[in-house]
């Protein structure tokens, strides 16, 4: 089964690039531009995995992370950052709930970087299912015919 990634990224360049590589690898996309599109996409269609810019127009990336993460129906998304500021606020970010931070400068290096960003995205995906694997996939409990 296809995993879906909601990509909350306001820049039209970025968001493309991201986009290209994401559908290229076999993943369903939902695109948001600003941070409330990107909670409504969310509380919506409950994504397996969010894609965060953290400059974003708006609700601004650490608060959107914030409230992914305060709501029941949300807070076991993963969510990794993905931004052009430098990761020393990583720890930071984790701290508050994100899975990953993915500096957006990796994207454009020759030497991996798209594969580096789909290995990222795929390990958390993987250590999401594992965590959320055994209430994800329950049985469904017959009824009367």
């Amino acid at each position: 089964m296809k995993k879906t990634i909601l990509l909350v990224e306001d820049s039209k360049v970025q968001k493309l690039a991201s986009e290209r590589i994401l559908l290229k690898a076999g993943y369903l996309l939902l695109l948001a531009a600003d941070g409330e599109e990107g909670l409504r996409l969310a509380g919506e269609s409950v994504p397996d995995l969010v894609l965060l810019d953290l400059l974003l127009p708006g609700i601004r990336g650490e608060e959107v992370l914030d409230t992914l993460k305060r709501d029941p129906h949300t807070e076991h998304i993963p969510v990794i950052i993905v931004s052009h500021l430098p990761a020393t606020n990583s720890a930071q970010l984790k701290a508050a709930g994100a899975a990953d931070y993915f500096e957006k400068s990796r994207l454009t290096d020759d030497n991996g970087g798209e594969a580096a960003f789909l290995a990222t995205i795929d390990r958390i995906l993987l250590e999401s299912e594992g965590r959320n694997g055994a209430g994800k996939h329950m049985p469904l409990v017959a009824g009367r015919h």
